[in-house]
């Protein structure tokens, strides 16, 4: 199975260079060119999502001019901090075409996230702080029935199924994002999540939401430490034949983004 870009490295020196000024025009610039070569083909020239590679794809491209993330460390509805789309383009989004551009220098990825905020106008005022991310519980046989139960009162199994394989009610009937695209529910026994496997990125998800789609916030609705209850309970549910290797391509769609960047790199 192939082998994914190696991410650790690469986000230590982007996260250690990251300068805290305001992203200047030049540097914009410079990211639109990185843009146009190497995140067009599948997101379009104006960021629509429609680029000459998305019908391709079964998960369809982000449309980049709404400036709406799923993947962000700040509350719901907000905007992505620099460090979130640094993040995005680093680590990919696993399970999908979008595959870590890891292999771009550090300098090239700052400029192509200064870019990404000239896409859309809500990402033109700073972004607000990162929510904080509390330390895990220690997993116990009662944190995690008091997951189990809290999944069920919070209302995850009508899209996730009571087993958690995304196969409830609502996934039954079709559900849609906010561009009416179908959208199926994660089956969380599987591993890595879309955002990896670590359970602070699983907290996350489930603490701040996904914008866009039909996964909310809970922040309003469970406390810190229930909402670690949850991913420690999910975490259970995860057993190591359901598990891939963070550093191996997953078959399907990753795979052929793989396959769709190889491609354009060889005709340019």
């Amino acid at each position: 199975m192939p082998q994914r870009a190696s991410v650790g490295l690469a986000l230590a020196v982007l996260f250690s260079s990251l300068a805290d000024a305001a992203s200047t025009p030049a540097q914009a610039q410079d990211g639109r060119h990185v843009y146009l070569n190497h995140c067009a083909l599948c997101h379009g020239e104006s960021g629509d999502g429609n680029g000459e590679a998305a019908a391709r794809l079964a998960t369809k491209p982000a449309d980049l001019t709404t400036g709406r993330y799923k993947f962000r460390s700040t509350p719901s509805g907000a905007a992505p901090t620099d460090e979130d789309l640094l993040r995005l383009l680093t680590r990919g989004v696993r399970g999908t075409a979008m595959v870590p551009q890891a292999h771009l220098p550090a300098a090239e990825l700052r400029a192509v996230a200064a870019y990404l905020k000239t896409l859309a106008p809500r990402l033109r005022e700073p972004a607000p702080a990162p929510v904080p991310l509390p330390a895990a519980p220690t997993s116990t046989p009662e944190v995690v029935a008091t997951g189990a139960k809290l999944f069920k009162d919070a209302g995850c199994v009508e899209c996730h199924g009571e087993g958690g394989r995304g196969d409830g009610p609502s996934a039954r009937k079709g559900m849609k994002d906010s561009r009416d695209l179908p959208i199926v529910p994660t089956d969380l026994t599987r591993r890595p999540f879309k955002r990896g496997s670590d359970p602070r990125e699983a907290w996350k998800s489930i603490a701040l939401g996904l914008d866009g789609t039909p996964m909310p916030s809970y922040a309003d609705a469970l406390e810190a430490d229930q909402i670690w209850a949850v991913v420690l309970f999910l975490e259970s549910l995860s057993t190591p034949d359901r598990r891939q290797p963070e550093d191996r391509l997953l078959p399907g769609e990753e795979t052929l983004g793989d396959q769709i960047e190889r491609e354009h790199s060889r005709k340019h």
